[in-house]
């Protein structure tokens, strides 16, 4: 377990450091603003219930379902049993340490933003990857952006957000067959 920590802060210090420059020190903290993405979150809740209707409301409320069932497994049970630091807070003091962004005031451990992302972009690929089967890799690239955002700005260790995607990618597999299940076996 040593070895494995010593690892996650070797290669946050070179995700955070070591990758520094001008363009992602302006593009990390936009990217994992949630705001940022409320355009989109929206554009695909009227995509999915104009062309998908009924079918296009269960996936939207799966899709809410995930973020739930993410965010709440990993901010109320996990972190507040883990309750791991975050790299700003453990490392206040050091000189060589990217800080973009507020630190904030909860744990680490799991990133809530991976598993949120990474739930819904799983969810999506699954639901909708056989009808468009290009949007997959664009999906899971949106959600590694975020997650590696998190780690840029300085607010989590790369271990919090692999965990946080694992998390995020699990629970969107359970609402997949729950919804394959309540759906009598149909897809979109």
């Amino acid at each position: 377990m040593t070895d494995l920590l010593h690892f996650d802060y070797q290669l946050f210090h070179f995700i955070n450091s070591g990758c520094q420059n001008p363009l992602f020190d302006f593009l990390m903290p936009v990217l994992r603003n949630k705001y940022t993405w409320v355009p989109l979150y929206l554009f695909l809740l009227v995509f999915l219930l104009l062309n998908f209707k009924t079918k296009g409301l269960w996936l939207a409320l799966a899709l809410i379902v995930t973020v739930g069932l993410t965010d709440s497994i990993s901010s109320q049970l996990i972190k507040k049993n883990v309750m791991r630091l975050r790299p700003c807070k453990v490392m206040e003091q050091a000189t060589d340490m990217n800080l973009l962004v507020p630190c904030g005031s909860g744990y680490s451990f799991p990133s809530s933003h991976a598993a949120n992302h990474f739930g819904m972009a799983v969810l999506l690929c699954l639901t909708l990857g056989k009808i468009f089967r290009r949007v997959k890799w664009p999906l899971l690239f949106w959600a590694f952006a975020i997650s590696f955002a998190q780690v840029y700005v300085g607010v989590h260790f790369p271990l919090d957000v692999v965990c946080g995607a694992l998390l995020g990618s699990l629970i969107a597999w359970g609402v997949k067959f729950v919804l394959y299940k309540f759906s009598a076996g149909t897809d979109l």
